[in-house]
């Protein structure tokens, strides 16, 4: 599923990578008079690098005409690109399957790069270098072994060096779906850092190449007539086979052109003569390391390398969240973005929240269904939030009962994560209550728990989740709870009743992350009743007539100071609590903080329509822009 912008560029970047590769492949075999180690290394690094491949091999490599491949190649550029190409097609091959397996054990980064490491090392060595070009080294396996050793060992430790900070910290970064290989970003970081590892090879590998200490591009054309006559028979293998003499100083140990076999060993094959010293070899080789130790080490000064694949999940982290190398795993999850792969439903403005549930009656209890899940819930005409509902409501339904009443309400978790349901501010045995880990055992994906306790008080309530419930929560997990009074006298009468519940979300390039008051978790969307302004609801009254407001603090992370137009209100109730009628006040604003309730009556004075919204002016907007006169926590009461 594409759910990122980088995720179609990903798409016709590896489409036009397996269009270079094909006719990299086809042009090698039909066309290029390379050796076979060499056609399969432009076909593995196109593969790897993409178009960038495809120009390596259009500019350095391809027969421009026939029989002019040896000139056309000779420049040392060209030479040094044809050994970086043998060199990363081996090792990038053995990096890739390694990270790719490390992965999907679930080791950690740093254990990752080590495995890349050897892996590459091994393959390159071992396959690509020693056994691939044995034929044309000539010798026995282990002593081509020996003799690649060195120059093998200087371009691997560059090319991880090149390799292992772009893995770092891509795959540890924001999207850190970069560390699934099911992932398409997986892959996209792989060919990202393989680029980087040739650039930082190349140049080393020009000079490797200069001194004589490895291969550069070859030549090998079939046997003509006169030259198969010649040959004796045990050299007819490499008879053809030419390695072009670069243009570059100090190289006249090397005879332009000249054949394999004319310098072969007790094994045939050509030897390669180095005019290198022991103390350039040595300093190379220490820079070598050094580069590899910074580029396998520093990272873990930014980034937790003891992490795995398996401890983040691919998740998807909010712009601006700090990490460092101390943020835990369980950190990462809890302000990732909702997947929107785990969508179950999707919701227009049609449809409403707050619904009331309905019970059925089981041995004198009133008994409830919830059941949270994923669901994509409509906030505006063209904002969408991938959201954690109940019951597919944003908010979840209102349970509404009586005071006295048993109640039983059966919660079965529908969520990728586990869960437990609060009952806010009401008395209820212990085991009731919700918290995880404290009264009860979190409900894990799938599993069911009953709440079953007799509603002792009356008033507004809601209830919400007690695991998590700075993520769940904030992605949408509450839902009001209206208790009647056993005595319909203790009730303060209104004309109309209506319930208004709070909420902040964090919407950014398609995801929903959980808002928070922290560093990237800040709100840019703001709801009342699942709704931003304009589209939230209109209340319609008439002049002389009462309306009682239920303000419930259901979002997680800020204070709203709710203010009504159009004349004072009376505070009646306060966190379900009825005030007694002497101590009751008038004011026209109330601050609602997370988790308090209030209770207000309003009159009607004059027609018109007349705001309620939140005070704070940032609030009224959504994502910072005022539209039709607002946005945010506003809802009007046209009074006529």
């Amino acid at each position: 599923m594409l759910i990122q912008p980088i995720d179609y560029f990903l798409v016709a970047w590896f489409a036009v990578a397996a269009v270079s590769t094909l006719y990299v492949g086809f042009d090698q075999y039909r066309n290029n008079p390379e050796p076979v180690v060499m056609k399969w290394g432009f076909i593995l690094v196109t593969l790897y690098m993409g178009p960038l491949g495809l120009l390596l091999y259009v500019l350095a490599d391809k027969e421009p005409r026939p029989g002019g491949h040896e000139d056309f190649t000779r420049p040392l550029w060209k030479q040094g690109a044809g050994s970086t190409i043998h060199c990363v097609a081996g090792d990038a091959t053995g990096i890739i399957l390694a990270a790719a397996i490390t992965a999907a054990l679930g080791l950690p980064m740093w254990i990752d790069l080590i495995v890349e490491y050897l892996a590459g090392f091994a393959f390159g060595l071992f396959i690509f270098q020693s056994l691939f070009m044995k034929s044309m080294m000539g010798g026995t396996y282990w002593e081509n072994v020996r003799k690649s050793f060195l120059p093998e060992f200087i371009s691997m430790n560059f090319m991880m060096a090149g390799m292992a900070p772009v893995m770092s910290f891509l795959m540890m970064g924001r999207d850190m779906r970069a560390m699934e290989p099911t992932e398409l970003l997986f892959w996209g970081v792989m060919s990202l850092g393989v680029i980087a590892g040739f650039a930082l090879a190349y140049p080393a590998n020009v000079w490797l190449v200069a001194r004589g200490l490895k291969h550069g591009l070859m030549t090998q054309r079939p046997p003509t007539a006169e030259t198969r006559g010649r040959e004796q028979p045990a050299e007819r293998q490499h008879a053809q086979m030419q390695l072009q003499q670069a243009d570059a100083p100090g190289q006249g140990h090397h005879s332009q052109g000249h054949d394999m076999a004319s310098h072969k060993g007790k094994g045939g094959g050509h030897q390669m003569e180095t005019d290198a010293t022991l103390p350039q070899i040595a300093a190379l080789s220490m820079v070598s390391l050094l580069a590899l130790a910074i580029g396998m080490i520093a990272p873990a000064n930014w980034l937790n390398l003891t992490l795995s694949a398996r401890d983040v999940g691919g998740v998807i982290m909010p712009h601006g969240m700090i990490m460092d190398r101390d943020t835990p795993a369980d950190t990462m999850r809890d302000m990732a973005a909702t997947d929107p792969r785990l969508v179950t439903a999707s919701y227009d403005l049609a449809a409403t929240g707050d619904r009331e549930l309905p019970f059925r009656m089981e041995n004198g209890a009133k008994v409830f269904e919830l059941r949270p899940s994923v669901i994509r819930w409509q906030i505006l005409p063209d904002v969408a939030v991938d959201a954690y509902a109940y019951n597919g409501q944003i908010p979840g339904p209102r349970i509404h009962i009586r005071q006295g009443d048993r109640i039983r309400i059966n919660v079965t978790n529908d969520l990728p994560e586990e869960t437990t349901v609060h009952w806010h501010g009401l008395i209820l045995p212990n085991q009731m209550d919700g918290p995880a880990e404290i009264t009860q055992a979190p409900i894990k994906p799938g599993q069911s728990y009953s709440y079953d306790f007799t509603a002792t008080q009356h008033g507004t309530y809601f209830y919400h989740p007690h695991a998590k419930s700075d993520r769940t929560q904030a992605l949408g997990l509450y839902g009001a709870l209206i208790i009647d009074p056993a005595n319909p006298a203790d009730e303060v009468p209104a004309d109309y009743d209506y319930v208004i519940e709070l909420q902040e979300w964090l919407v950014r390039e398609g995801l929903t992350y959980p808002s928070m008051p922290m560093e990237g978790g800040m709100p840019n969307f703001f709801t009342i009743n699942g709704r931003a302004y304009p589209s939230t609801e209109t209340i319609h009254m008439t002049v002389g007539e009462t309306l009682k407001v239920r303000f419930i603090g259901t979002n997680n992370g800020f204070i709203h100071p709710m203010h009504i137009h159009g004349g004072p209100f009376e505070v009646v109730a306060r966190d379900g609590e009825t005030v007694p009628a002497s101590a009751r006040f008038l004011a026209d604003t109330i601050d609602v903080g997370p988790g308090q309730r209030y209770d207000v009556m309003w009159k009607a004075r004059h027609p018109g329509k007349w705001l309620i919204h939140c005070h704070i002016p940032h609030h009224t907007t959504n994502n910072n822009v005022e539209e039709k006169g607002g946005g945010g926590l506003m809802v009007i009461i046209d009074v006529s």
